[in-house]
This record gives structure tokens, sequence and C-alpha cells, in this order.
């Protein structure tokens, strides 16, 4: 009598709009998610190591826009439109990304069928992103439910661009509960990545802040006459494009910084010295860099009755 009462202690507990994020919430009802997770992510950068960085940025893009719930997942319909095809995501985050999503959430199913939500699969994966390709690992705080709605006009203002102002981006990243160092430091993400030329083609054409043999380089794949080259890619960090270290940093301290907002985070302002500090102290910026995501998933996440379990991560159930 006593186990049937704490069971349903805690199954009273689990199902409140108050429930809380645990890294053991799984414990017991998908045991083996971890390792799921970790395998399909595993396969996928083993073919293509940007989808690392693009799960990456899947889970910042969830987060920025009513917490992290897994709406941007969803696809649109005759009479919905979803955040797929705002302006940061509709290039940004590849048809391959959400196929990624899909094939976790089939083995998922596989393990413990209606137990996972695709907002605590996004969550793993992007942590399982940067392990793999150097960075560090950290306990993922799990037990997010999925929305039944998503934000078009969220997306489009939410998530800060690449020409954003050092104030914008510490704005932005107020507005969501997270400081101007814990912004540096998920900025970080771009040591692994690509991005557009029509990203960056105002920056190395007419940014005086660059590298001069740098913005060179850079032109030769991107010209100027916008709608030529619009999607030629150029890693966001030339240096180790596919390894998640902090070389990110040093660049920007040489004034090669891809995006108008990464040199932002180095010219003259107030971050300058916490970039000063990530470009020399590796360690400090991977253990930064794995609390800010920690505190990024907290971004009001839907528990307990909240929300659903999506069968499928593109349909509302």
């Amino acid at each position: 009598m006593a186990l049937l009462a704490l069971v349903a202690i805690l199954f009273c507990l689990g199902t409140s709009t108050n429930a809380q994020l645990s890294t053991s919430y799984y414990s017991y009802t998908c045991p083996n998610l971890s390792s799921t997770v970790q395998s399909v992510v595993q396969s996928a950068i083993s073919q293509d190591a940007r989808v690392g960085a693009t799960l990456v940025r899947l889970f910042y893009h969830d987060c920025f826009v009513n917490g992290c719930d897994g709406s941007i997942l969803l696809d649109d319909t005759s009479t919905f439109t979803g955040e797929k095809t705002a302006g940061p995501n509709k290039d940004s985050l590849t048809t391959k990304v959400f196929q990624v999503v899909d094939d976790i959430k089939t083995a998922a199913e596989n393990a413990c069928s209606g137990v996972v939500s695709c907002a605590d699969i996004v969550a793993l994966a992007a942590m399982d992103s940067v392990s793999i390709l150097g960075g560090p690992s950290w306990d993922v705080k799990l037990g997010r439910r999925d929305s039944t709605t998503a934000s078009f006009s969220g997306a489009n203002s939410n998530i800060p661009g690449p020409s954003s102002s050092l104030q914008n981006l510490i704005s932005s990243f107020n507005s969501q509960g997270l400081s101007a160092n814990e912004m540096v430091a998920l900025s970080g993400a771009h040591t692994i990545g690509q991005a557009r030329c029509t990203t960056f083609r105002s920056r190395i054409y007419s940014d005086t802040n660059i590298y001069g043999s740098f913005a060179s380089q850079l032109q030769s794949n991107c010209p100027s006459t916008s709608g030529s080259g619009d999607d030629n890619l150029s890693p966001l960090d030339v240096q180790t494009p596919t390894r998640f270290d902090n070389n990110y940093y040093k660049n920007l301290q040489k004034f090669e910084g891809l995006l108008h907002s990464d040199q932002e985070l180095y010219n003259n302002g107030s971050t300058d010295s916490l970039v000063a500090t990530y470009s020399s102290d590796a360690s400090t910026f991977s253990s930064d860099f794995a609390a800010a995501m920690i505190k990024l998933g907290d971004i009001n996440p839907l528990t307990g009755s909240l929300g659903e379990i999506r069968k499928n991560c593109r349909v509302v159930n």
C-alpha cells in the first residue's frame, strides 16, 4: 500500500502544471533515451557535419519563440502557418535537420511509445551535436511537452538577425532572461556551421572592422550583386569549421567574424573582455557555454498537463 501511495504521489507531481524539468525525467519511462538520441545524431553528423550546427540552431530558434516547446517543428497547413517559413528559419534550417528529428522521434517511439516529447528531442540533439563535434556535454533537463501552436510573427521578431548591433543582441537575449555574458557564450556556437552569402554580403563589402584579406577571400565566393550567389556558403569559423572549439573568439580578435553580429562582440564594446577571455581559455568557454545552454533550455517550457506529447513532431495530435 505504501508503494502504491508513493506512485500516486509521483504521478500527481508529474502531471501538475507546475512540474519542473529534471535530468532524470525519463529514468523509468524511457531509460535508454539518451543513447537512442545520440546514435541517430552521430549517424547524421557522420554523413554531414553541418547537421550538428543546424541542430544547435534549431534548439536556439525554438526556445526564442514562446519557449522550448517544439513549435518550430510544426509544418504549415491550409489553416495554420508555422515557424519554418519565417525569415530566420526558412533558409537556415534545412529539410535534412527536420528529417533527423523525425528519425530520432521514430527511434524514441520504438523504444518507448508515447512518452518522449519532440521538444525534449530537440534539446537532447543539440547537446549531442556539440559533444560529438568536440565540445562540452551537460546533463540535459527534460520533461518538456509539445506545443499545439506556433508563432510565425514571433519567429520573425524574436530571433536577432546577422546585421544586429551589440545592443540589439543584448536586448534580445535579455528579453529571454539571458545576460550579455550568456549571449557571448552562446554565440560561440558559431564555431561550427556555415552561413549563406546573403547573410554576410554587406559585412564583407561595407564594414570597415574586417581584415582585408579575409574580406577578399570571402568576396571570391560571394558576389556583391544581390541575387548572385546568394546561397553560396562560407564557414562561420574558417579555422575549424566542423570542430566545436574556441577559435570563433580568436577569429573575432583578428576581425575575421563572418557576420556583422559576430564582430559586434569584439568591436571596442562592453563584451570585448569576455571575448578575450574565451579566446585564451577554452575551458572557461566550454563550462560557460554548457551552463548557458542549460539556462536556454529553461525558457518557458510546457510541463505537467500543459501541451501534449506529439506522435508526429510535424503535426499536432
